[in-house]
């Protein structure tokens, strides 16, 4: 005898398929990473390859910012949880400025680069820094449809959509928030000291 599924039930099993799914699209996005770095480390053993290239500071700057909007966006979820939309809000907010800060610094570091000389396509490109302006900017293709799920979340939010009880599209958007967050320091830390 086939018993009907309880809307609990339902909702369980709908939460869970999509948070794998975004585990499986999160897993992906890594592995184009993996990629890029390792053809990064290939490369580096050319002849023409920069060994004095060094990362620009804003790219320091920017790492600190994404970081402290992953902090933002975890307080968020948590205060949702608590019921306290209010501050909720102001969390998601600021984590939306810092998205924005975070692309704004990545655009300076590519005109410190541009200051220094160095330059990312035409002749007087090198395989270093085209190499560095790929793996930033399809991190930033990527932190684009972050900053469009947090506003999804933000408008979700502002909709009263989230509650203590139903919290799964800030769960979905503060998860895949929090993997650009590890993805960049990984980027950033293999482009620094590699």
């Amino acid at each position: 005898m086939v018993e009907k599924m309880s809307l609990q039930e339902h909702e369980l099993r709908n939460a869970r398929s999509k948070k794998m799914l975004l585990w499986f699209a999160m897993i992906s996005m890594f592995m184009t990473f993996a990629g890029l770095t390792s053809a990064y480390v290939v490369s580096a053993s050319r002849p023409d390859w920069l060994n004095t290239f060094k990362l620009p500071d804003a790219f320091i700057i920017s790492t600190v910012v994404i970081v402290i909007s992953s902090f933002t966006f975890h307080f968020a979820k948590t205060f949702v949880k608590k019921g306290d939309n209010k501050t909720a809000g102001i969390l998601l907010l600021a984590t939306l400025a810092l998205g924005v800060a975070f692309v704004f610094c990545q655009f300076n570091g590519f005109q410190e680069i541009i200051e220094s000389g160095y330059f990312f396509t035409g002749s007087y490109s090198t395989v270093t820094t085209s190499f560095v302006y790929i793996v930033t900017v399809v991190h930033l293709v990527h932190l684009f449809a972050g900053l469009i799920v947090l506003l999804v979340v933000i408008y979700n939010h502002f909709k009263q959509k989230y509650n203590p009880s139903q919290t799964l599209g800030i769960e979905l958007g503060a998860m895949f928030w929090h993997f650009l967050d590890i993805l960049w320091i990984y980027l950033f830390l293999f482009l620094y000291f590699y």
